[in-house]
């Protein structure tokens, strides 16, 4: 489970295969439900990735 503000690094996402191995930060403050299909909400990948919706199986915590 990922908190609000916590970086990931994305090791693979359907939404967006090009956000693969790159670092993001968590936005929902809350944890998925059914309108986002369980998936998280991460931001800040990057200047030209928008953000994307990934499964918890497709992210790691960095631990920052």
């Amino acid at each position: 489970m990922f908190k609000a503000g916590a970086e990931v690094e994305i090791i693979t996402c359907a939404d967006n295969p090009r956000a693969a191995g790159k670092k993001g930060r968590i936005v929902d403050e809350v944890p998925p439900g059914e309108l986002t299909g369980g998936r998280w909400t991460v931001n800040k990948i990057g200047i030209f990735t928008a953000p994307v919706l990934c499964h918890a199986h497709e992210l790691r915590a960095t631990g920052r």
